[in-house]
């Protein structure tokens, strides 16, 4: 029982005291630990020692000796985060060709490569970055086509990124990817008159196409009806000698058979001609009255 009772009492103490002996270890500089995309730079008597970037537990003194021992008292400890990092830069004021104010959005990565550099070498290293993120891309776009301003991104973005990134090495920080994400107009009044223009350009690009397709369709018609009545015009034309043939044929053959062929075309064009016809029998001797008459 005194045995249990003495290892529960070891056991506290251990909870207690251990973190605390950790504590201690670390504030005097016996072991470091270095997270994931991380870096620590250590300075003694403000010069730079060393600097540890390998994640997990680290010990200075294997690293840069007894003077690791110095640090808690003289020198110092600089946590430098070497994840890649976003920004947004907004409405950065450039003008076009045609004098027109715009708008343009950029966005850009930026990481650090040499931590040193950026801690020591520009006081304000983002900043920095920024504003030159921002003049590159007012000197890269002013004074361009609005057309290429907003047709040619991609290509204005990689000219931006090539004018920032050597000023970017040097200050310890190295700039990933640039995007012009948006180029807007500022002037509410002169998007409303490119919107109308817009709008009036497409009433007219439409009523062109309406228009065109109508002439194609009137021009279809036209050339059917032309198509057709030639070929109208040549079965017309062929009607005549396939009868004089079969008319010829029959005279041939049978000339009574003709005869009253002819006999009974003469009537149907007689007919067709509504003319009045007077029918008289064949004894009538009224021809002869008038003709004794006169």
């Amino acid at each position: 029982m005194d045995n249990m009772i003495g290892s529960t009492i070891a056991f506290v103490i251990g909870l207690i005291y251990i973190p605390v002996l950790l504590a201690i270890a670390r504030s005097l500089g016996l072991y470091a630990v270095v997270r994931e995309r991380e870096a620590q730079v250590f300075t003694l008597f403000g010069k730079v020692i060393g600097t540890l970037d390998e994640p997990g537990l680290r010990f200075p003194l294997a690293h840069f000796g007894l003077r690791a021992l110095l640090l808690p008292f003289f020198g110092k400890r600089y946590k430098v985060s070497t994840a890649l990092r976003q920004h947004y830069l907004r409405d950065q004021m450039v003008n076009s060709e045609e004098g027109t104010p715009m708008g343009v959005g950029l966005w850009y990565e930026m990481q650090v490569s040499d931590p040193i550099a950026y801690l020591f070498n520009n006081a304000n290293p983002e900043g920095s970055l920024q504003a030159n993120v921002a003049s590159a891309a007012v000197s890269t776009l002013s004074n361009l086509e609005m057309d290429k301003m907003l047709e040619d991104r991609h290509q204005l973005s990689r000219r931006v990124r090539a004018e920032v990134s050597p000023l970017s090495e040097r200050w310890g920080y190295r700039l990933g990817s640039v995007y012009i994400r948006k180029v807007a107009f500022t002037d509410r009044q002169m998007v409303d008159n490119i919107t109308d223009k817009v709008v009036k350009r497409l009433i007219q690009v439409t009523s062109a196409m309406k228009q065109d397709g109508e002439n194609r369709v009137g021009l279809i018609q036209s050339q059917t009806a032309y198509k057709v009545s030639q070929q109208m015009a040549e079965a017309a034309a062929t009607r005549p000698a396939i009868v004089g043939e079969a008319l010829n044929a029959i005279a041939e053959r049978d000339p009574e058979v003709l005869d009253t062929v002819l006999e009974v075309m003469e009537t149907e064009q007689l007919l067709a001609s509504k003319a009045e016809v007077e029918v008289l029998p064949r004894d009538s001797e009224i021809l002869v009255q008038l003709g004794a008459t006169l």
